[in-house]
């Protein structure tokens, strides 16, 4: 059975670049089809499991790398730095909370975004926008922005090389329990958080001393679980990579654990849509300010019909001055309803802004600010604030201003290398782990 089959073709997709040869698409499509997976579906099938959990009160969702990967920076220092700020996340949380944290990594796929404005001008210049790296170039010439479909191969393939980093990273013993301390080392140490890291870390240490001298040695230390999820926006690119599970009969999308759908491309009667309810991997759905309770319920009725532990996330981005608003009347409705949904708080898209020298940025406070509405709105309603979706980098960028670093406006172009969102910086992301770690503690009071 030909997996395409399944999806409605006579919808109009959203964000979807201007390709100049149809030819050349379909050529790549035909390509990516004859590719293996670069994930399997029984992979995804025990993400839902843990996604279910963190819907129940059980588990803390912890999603975060770039805002858009680029192919140059797919290295593998670049890689090993995202995960080990993920990781030292995770610990922080899953320390402070004893709750289990599901990992789940913005990289080895995220290389489309969504824009505002199909060109760009500059000098009088005009040029197609800027796509991310599976579309075209950040360069602005007009060779460079000429939306070219064979870049798909290369989001492939370099989706495959990272998640081969990946899974090295994560299972051969890197990420064991026991290595908290070393995942500390090479980066620009802040004294107050690298101080209170390496305390935390001290103390685990002491426990895992105390558990292997009564002869405890659990195989579960010396490895961990990490999911990839991107945006399904290209939908050429993620129906090419959909797959009919052959214990099952399902589709499944192999491109990634877990994909999401836009703010900008969740149109009810859309293809993006469409995409979501007929694939069975877990998927979630953004939620801006102008969400509708209707919507949200429409939403459930369309993607998880049988109401699935584990099938839908919400992931909300109101902005730092409207969370507390306008997210308790779509928390209630799903509540009301009875749907099993995991709520996590993405608190970076609803507070970016240009800086006055021209660099989008955003504020680690309004960021802060806003996860604590998310736990605010979970508290007063009596639901679980299921986990954050956090734009982050593992190096010491100047993108996000504010935080333990004291970045400043005049401090942005000292290391800006975002290809489009502004992101946390390590430092940054250590220190919302630990206030998150606090509210989640609070929470469980």
């Amino acid at each position: 059975m030909n997996a395409n089959s399944v999806f409605n073709s006579n919808l109009k997709a959203a964000q979807q670049p201007t390709w100049p040869d149809q030819g050349a698409v379909d050529a790549v499509v035909k390509e990516l089809a004859t590719y293996p997976p670069l994930v399997f579906a029984g992979e995804c099938d025990n993400l839902k499991e843990k996604i279910a959990q963190a819907a129940a009160g059980n588990a803390f969702w912890l999603q975060g790398g770039d805002c858009a990967e680029t192919f140059v920076a797919a290295t593998a220092d670049s890689v090993r730095n995202r995960i080990k700020t993920i990781l030292q996340m995770a610990a922080v949380l899953q320390y402070f909370s004893s709750l289990p944290v599901v990992k789940v990594g913005r990289m080895a796929g995220q290389f489309a975004k969504p824009r505002s404005n199909d060109s760009e001008t500059r000098n009088g210049v005009t040029l197609p926008a800027y796509r991310g790296d599976a579309v075209n170039d950040l360069e602005f010439t007009k060779e460079a922005r000429t939306p070219n479909p064979k870049r798909l191969l290369k989001v492939y393939n370099t989706s495959a090389s990272t998640l081969n980093l990946v899974r090295a990273f994560t299972q051969g013993g890197f990420a064991d329990i026991r290595q908290v301390h070393s995942w500390n080392k090479g980066f620009a140490a802040d004294a107050r958080f690298s101080a209170r890291y390496e305390e935390m870390a001290n103390e685990i240490g002491r426990a895992l001393q105390f558990m292997q001298s009564a002869g405890v040695d659990p195989e579960a230390f010396k490895s961990v679980d990490f999911y990839s999820s991107h945006e399904a926006l290209i939908l050429e690119y993620e129906k090419a990579l959909t797959r009919i599970d052959s214990r099952t009969g399902n589709a499944y999308d192999v491109s990634a654990h877990f994909l999401w759908i836009g703010e900008r491309t969740r149109q009810l009667d859309g293809a993006h849509i469409d995409f979501a309810e007929k694939i069975h991997n877990p998927t979630g759905v953004k939620l801006g300010p102008k969400t509708t309770p209707e919507e949200a319920l429409a939403i459930i009725k369309k993607l998880n019909p049988k109401n699935e532990p584990g099938r839908l996330t919400f992931i909300s981005r109101m902005g730092a001055t409207l969370i507390r608003e306008k997210l308790p009347p779509l928390v209630e409705a799903a509540s009301k309803s009875g749907a099993s949904v995991l709520w996590v708080c993405d608190p970076m898209h609803g507070n970016t802004y240009e800086a006055p020298s021209g660099y989008k940025t955003r504020k680690f406070d309004d960021v802060l600010d806003e996860v604590r509405g998310f736990f605010e709105v979970h508290k007063k309603l009596g639901t679980h604030p299921g986990g954050i979706h956090i734009e982050l980098t593992g190096d010491d960028v100047t993108e996000c201003v504010g935080g333990g670093d004291q970045i400043s406006h005049e401090d942005l172009a000292t290391r800006y290398e975002s290809a489009c969102d502004p992101r946390l910086n390590h430092t940054q992301s250590l220190e919302l782990a630990f206030l998150v770690a606090e509210m989640l503690r609070d929470h469980k009071k």
